[in-house]
């Protein structure tokens, strides 16, 4: 099974691509949402994230207290490696177990630090979805009713876009002026190109 990673900054539209790719039949594995189900499913996962953040880490409903951990992890690097250092292998391996199940040419994993937590190594390609900075700035103060700053700060937590894009193999611009359609299209048809070749 071809393994197509999929990122973007933060605001740059990446979930909107994906649902294109949903749309062509493509499988898109969410990697971000898939760590959130692991912390609060998998035992091991569990146990490690109450050993690093202590018992307040989960409500008595086992629900996990996102807000007490981002508190935490957004002012000690330290915790977010360690915390990123449980959750990333966990993922990885519930990507692979996903992965094998499906019956397409190729699948994607989306993920905001494909990048950052290395995980786009393990793809046989990646796609960068770009878009200019203020139009991204945009989109996240309406999308999550947010500051200029707040927004900016999450941008620098993020690798620089020209950083990325010397990693990613396929780019698609969403600048609100280029059609999305036919940037995803010509990128499916190649990579059911080169599934075929595999």
């Amino acid at each position: 099974m071809m393994k197509v990673g999929i990122t973007g900054g933060i605001g740059s539209g990446k979930t909107t691509v994906c649902k294109l790719f949903e749309l062509l039949g493509i499988p898109v594995f969410y990697a971000d949402t898939a760590g959130k189900e692991l912390m609060v499913h998998n035992l091991g996962v569990k146990k490690a994230v109450v050993n690093l953040f202590g018992e307040a880490a989960y409500f008595l409903d086992a629900s996990l207290n996102r807000k007490y951990i981002a508190d935490i992890v957004f002012k000690d690097e330290q915790k977010l490696n360690a915390l990123n250092a449980i959750i990333h292998p966990a993922v990885k391996d519930a990507f692979l177990i996903w992965s094998e199940k499906q019956k397409t040419p190729y699948v994607l994993k989306e993920a905001a630090l494909l990048f950052e937590s290395k995980s786009y190594l393990d793809n046989d390609y990646n796609i960068l979805v770009s878009s200019p900075v203020e139009l991204r700035i945009k989109r996240v103060m309406e999308r999550d009713q947010t500051s200029r700053e707040k927004v900016l700060e999450r941008i620098e937590k993020q690798l620089p876009e020209d950083e990325k894009e010397k990693l990613a193999d396929f780019f698609i611009l969403n600048n609100e002026e280029l059609h999305l359609i036919p940037q995803v299209l010509k990128i499916h048809q190649q990579l059911v190109l080169l599934a075929q070749q595999k």
